[in-house]
């Protein structure tokens, strides 16, 4: 039995333990962890129930003594939480987008959202035309591009985690149609560079190098009048 410890960015460091067989003869442990996904609920990470229904998946990519070494591999949602997002009388808008991050993954995003009524609307139906629904969808893929495609992949997790992405793609979207319930619906790994042990110690390792306090910028003395500028 081998533990688990999980990237330095979730608040409960100790994912928990998985069981393999023994080294026998040639058969080696290590190499039957390699390459195992384990799947997670985001609320036992970063110790919040409020996030119960986003599940995280890690993949084991390396084996040092006890301990596994895991990468981020995707993100879902729970099924009751989409089925309680869909109603009758909305649209439903879907978007995906495949961006390439700075180190070399290639990560495919799907987003969902849901049309709301206007403000002091008085119809029950609130449902988008398909012009609409074709520039939301293309908002949602310029935002995911930009997304992905900007940083690394541990930034995008903890964008993904921490960020409110959904807000901002309602925000941006509402002079086309009013819309809410916008979240980010899946994360997939596509493809992964080459493997480096430096770079995946940097998941499980917390640099904490102090950068200091900001200081005050000093106020440059004024030039003397006639003085050529020299004193």
């Amino acid at each position: 039995m081998v533990q688990a410890p999980g990237p330095v960015f979730f608040s409960v460091k100790d994912c928990g333990k998985t069981i393999i067989t023994k080294t026998q003869g040639q058969k080696v442990a290590s190499d039957g962890l390699k390459g195992r996904v384990i799947e997670l609920s985001l609320a036992d990470l970063n110790s919040n129930e409020a996030l119960s229904w986003r599940k995280v998946k890690l993949c084991v990519e390396d084996v040092q003594g006890y301990n596994c070494l895991l990468n981020f591999h995707g993100m879902d949602m729970t099924r009751d939480k989409l089925c309680s997002l869909i109603k009758k009388r909305q649209s439903i808008i879907e978007a995906y987008v495949d961006a390439r991050t700075t180190d070399g993954y290639i990560v495919r995003l799907f987003c969902i959202a849901f049309t709301r009524p206007q403000d002091n609307q008085i119809k029950k139906t609130c449902y988008a035309q398909s012009s609409q629904v074709r520039s939301i969808r293309a908002r949602m893929v310029q935002t995911l591009s930009d997304l992905g495609s900007s940083k690394d992949l541990k930034g995008l997790v903890e964008d993904l985690i921490s960020a409110p992405i959904g807000e901002q793609i309602e925000r941006e979207c509402s002079g086309i149609f009013p819309i809410k319930d916008c979240f980010i619906r899946k994360v997939k790994v596509l493809k992964k560079p080459k493997f480096d042990v430096s770079s995946l110690m940097e998941w499980h390792t917390d640099e904490g190098t102090d950068v200091g306090t900001a200081v005050a910028p000093v106020a440059e003395e004024g030039l003397v009048a006639g003085a050529g500028g020299r004193l």
